[in-house]
């Protein structure tokens, strides 16, 4: 019998796309369990709290077997290996994400040579979407709803309304 293979998937989320979703779906098809891992985001100016992005994670994968929801700060691997994970999910939008990922895949492996880093790609109709693109399109007054499941939109209609946006 083979032992379940613990994976990470790490990132901001921001908020939370449909990009990421599809990689969640995705990543649950490979491995035993999957742990969204939210980070508390120190290098970057996040819309949403910790808190928040949290509750929108949890919302999203509660839809998929398998996948549970926690935050970290500091070093990723210290919550990779805490957790028995064996490998570590990254998302792959275009060939311009690739040159970053892969430098990061290279310092992970020699911060965490047991755990192996794994691409995954979304599908096509995903592919454009960042968090950041969403987040000005929102803030700008713009139609989100093709980017971001609806209970998500509607946290983000809710932010922009409380920043003083549209």
């Amino acid at each position: 019998m083979s032992q379940p293979v613990i994976a990470v998937y790490p990132g901001t989320f921001d908020p939370m796309t449909l990009g990421h979703e599809d990689v969640i779906r995705r990543a649950t098809q490979l491995f035993s369990k999957v742990i969204v891992a939210v980070a508390a985001g120190h290098h970057k100016k996040a819309m949403f709290t910790l808190s928040e992005r949290i509750d929108m994670a949890r919302e999203v994968a509660s839809q998929f077997k398998g996948v549970e929801v926690d935050s970290f700060s500091g070093l990723m691997r210290d919550f990779v290996v805490a957790r028995g994970a064996k490998a570590m999910v990254r998302g792959l939008r275009a060939v311009t994400d690739f040159d970053y990922e892969f430098q990061l895949a290279g310092m992970n492996r020699s911060l965490m040579p047991d755990v192996e880093t794994v691409f995954l790609t979304p599908s096509d109709k995903y592919q454009f979407i960042s968090s950041t693109f969403v987040r000005e399109i929102a803030v700008l007054g713009g139609e989100v709803d093709k980017f971001v499941s609806p209970g998500i939109q509607q946290r983000l209609m809710e932010k922009v309304r409380s920043l003083g946006g549209n």
